[in-house]
């Protein structure tokens, strides 16, 4: 539950409108306001997945750090890891503003922001100022006006590969048109070869294979889903993302936002993400990796989330509502929930609700 002391930060904050009240949360994290948060180890929340070990199971969703100021400063409020962006190559503005909704009754989102970021080069020089050993990854994309939206993709891959720990290739937001399309199974065949052919290409000549995962949409069809399975299974992928923001606005109360253009996030998408999910590892099988995004607020969606198939799972939009406590509060509460569960591990948990989740109707 967020304290007093939280809540009237997040009351001063919700008098400015979400971007200005973004900017002012990133501008308090670069000063030092947000205290760190001080979290015991618990060796039952480590894992390594993909070739990193992790910490903890619980990470900060691209869409934050859009252009890699803060990710020490998140990894101190109690996250196991961090991803930044999306970057494009080319710095970008974005779509018009106002182009972010805050839906208060249903802790939910909306934003159609359009991967607005200052580029490729920007990113990667605070990147490489970085002296900690934390787990940064980074979300890569495409410019709006880019000829040739592959080659983005592979230009992300070489220029942070000496910096990343990991890489997403996000083909999944709806406030870029057509970029969805890359998730039809011929352009995905064309991308991920691209992409994992560059990696490859780089690890050789640096010793280092720089893991990467596929961000995917919530708004798919069974048919989808198994386009994007049999593909992710035919390419020496490193994991799916699962899943970005929906365009979707069932059951909603605030109706007069909910008819703003663009991706909603936050609690609403907790059931429909989840079921996407479950129904990806079903199809993937036990053994790729897949971390689970939408709608985490506490430690027990966190935890349903890894129970529906995910190792690990990443939050953004419930923090806006719950304040900088949440990472470790939800840390916290995985270790708690471990005790009740008598588990021993974290993935000792995984998959004990996938058949339920699987066959959810969302």
């Amino acid at each position: 539950m967020i304290d007093p002391f939280q809540r009237l930060a997040r009351r001063g904050l919700f008098l400015f409108d979400p971007e200005t009240a973004h900017g002012m949360s990133i501008a308090a994290l670069k000063s030092g306001l947000v205290p760190a948060c001080q979290i015991a180890p618990d060796p039952r929340l480590r894992q390594t997945i993909a070739g990193l070990t992790f910490e903890n199971p619980l990470g900060m969703a691209a869409g934050y750090d859009k252009n890699a100021e803060v990710p020490e400063a998140l990894l101190k409020l109690g996250f196991g890891f961090t991803e930044i962006g999306t970057v494009t190559p080319k710095p970008q503005s974005g779509n018009p503003r106002p182009r972010i909704f805050r839906l208060v009754e249903d802790e939910a989102v909306i934003n159609r922001l359009g991967f607005n970021n200052e580029g490729h080069e920007a990113a990667f020089r605070r990147l490489a100022e970085l002296t900690g050993t934390g787990i940064f990854g980074v979300n890569i994309g495409a410019n709006k006006d880019s000829e040739d939206r592959i080659a983005d993709y592979v230009a992300g891959i070489r220029r942070f590969h000496s910096v990343a720990r990991y890489f997403t290739a996000n083909i999944s937001s709806p406030n870029t048109p057509g970029l969805r399309d890359l998730q039809a199974r011929e352009s995905l065949a064309a991308l991920l070869s691209a992409v994992l052919a560059v990696r490859d290409e780089m690890a050789e000549k640096s010793g280092r294979k720089i893991p990467v995962f596929l961000k995917i949409a919530p708004d798919l069809t069974e048919e989808g889903m198994d386009d994007i399975a049999a593909e992710a299974l035919a390419h020496p992928l490193d994991g799916l993302i699962v899943s970005n923001t929906t365009l979707s606005r069932d059951g909603l109360k605030d109706q007069r936002q909910a008819k703003e253009a663009g991706g909603l996030s936050g609690v609403p998408l907790f059931e429909k993400s989840t079921a996407v999910l479950a129904r990806m590892r079903k199809r993937v099988g036990p053994d790729l990796p897949i971390i689970g995004v939408g709608g985490v607020s506490s430690a027990e969606t966190a935890l349903e989330k890894i129970r529906a198939g995910a190792d690990l799972v990443q939050l953004y939009s419930c923090m806006v509502y719950e304040g900088p406590g949440l990472p470790g509060t939800i840390v916290r509460g995985l270790s708690a929930l471990l005790d009740r569960e008598k588990a021993g591990s974290i993935r000792a948990l995984r998959d004990s609700r996938l058949d339920y989740w699987a066959a959810r109707k969302v």
